[in-house]
């Protein structure tokens, strides 16, 4: 939603504000049937994440560590509990999201389209579950797209990661519910063709590299080229204490695979520490943003 972007939940600017300073225009987009963009009645259903999924997952992982990397969080101002006056506020500012994932997906495509059809080329920023629309709008408008930032995109390829406690043998199904496309639910284009219902993208199955990260569901040799995908150069985002950071390094082999050129920033490995996956909104947030804009200065010019 739009208002992550803005102030910080304990007042603090946001990214919105810093990109402004450093003389962007920042278009600021809500999910359709999400925030401002009315849910319309008859078309599926809404729903939220619990004051504890968001404690869990986002704002305090550390007291639930259900993954390695989740005791190396120290970033969210406050407890990240409910009852914190922040956390509170948080929460308070969420919004329901539409269940149904295809329609959802769909909307999602035709608007952000024809956004950039009207105000031209532009680096498109996306955050974990909406990363999925980055990738579909860099395949439909790759001329469009002259760069684009994913910070921790909805992952890994094909199946979520469903592993807790953690486990890095955990083999993922591979029944296509979630990404059939290997980044996204809605077809995106390869070459070869994979075909419309992506019954000719074979996998393979990759163990773990180490004992803190997932194993991987990527494609199988020789593996076919993301036709307009990888017109587009990508930075991947992943921070040091977020549930991500255990699979994300799937989705950029992933990428590497289709021939697109993504730099992986790790952040704990370029000295920002502590963050989980809201890192936009922690107590580092314009460390994380400086260096996000050291990257997309290079694409920057001619906007």
């Amino acid at each position: 939603m739009s208002q992550n972007w803005l102030n910080t939940p304990d007042g603090r600017s946001g990214w919105a504000s810093y990109f402004l300073n450093q003389g962007y225009t920042v278009y600021l987009t809500d999910q359709a049937q999400r925030g401002r963009s009315a849910w319309l009645p008859g078309e599926g259903q809404q729903s939220l994440f619990s004051a504890e999924t968001y404690a869990k997952q986002f704002t305090a992982p550390q007291n639930f560590p259900s993954y390695p990397q989740a005791a190396l969080h120290t970033q969210w101002p406050g407890t990240g509990l409910a009852g914190d006056p922040i956390f509170d506020a948080l929460y308070a500012s969420q919004v329901p999201v539409q269940n149904n994932a295809t329609l959802q997906a769909s909307y999602n495509n035709a608007s952000y389209a024809a956004l950039l059809d009207k105000i031209g080329p532009a680096i498109v920023i996306t955050h974990s579950q909406g990363g999925p629309f980055g990738w579909k709008l860099a395949d439909i408008r790759p001329h469009l797209v002259k760069a684009l930032v994913a910070l921790e995109s909805e992952g890994p390829p094909f199946e979520n990661f469903a592993s807790a406690p953690f486990d890095p043998s955990y083999i993922r199904p591979a029944a296509n519910r979630n990404r059939p496309f290997g980044l996204t639910l809605l077809p995106i284009a390869y070459e070869p063709s994979i075909g419309s219902d992506a019954s000719l993208l074979l996998r393979q199955n990759i163990s773990a590299p180490s004992a803190n990260l997932s194993s991987c569901i990527l494609q199988a040799a020789p593996a076919r080229k993301l036709a307009n995908l990888s017109k587009v150069p990508v930075l991947f985002v992943t921070a040091e204490a977020s549930y991500h950071a255990v699979y994300d390094h799937c989705t950029v082999a992933f990428l590497r695979q289709g021939g697109v050129e993504v730099e992986f920033l790790e952040l704990g490995k370029v000295g920002i520490h502590g963050n989980g996956h809201f890192m936009f909104m922690e107590l580092n947030n314009l460390f994380v943003a400086e260096r996000v804009e050291g990257w997309v200065g290079k694409y920057a010019g001619g906007l």
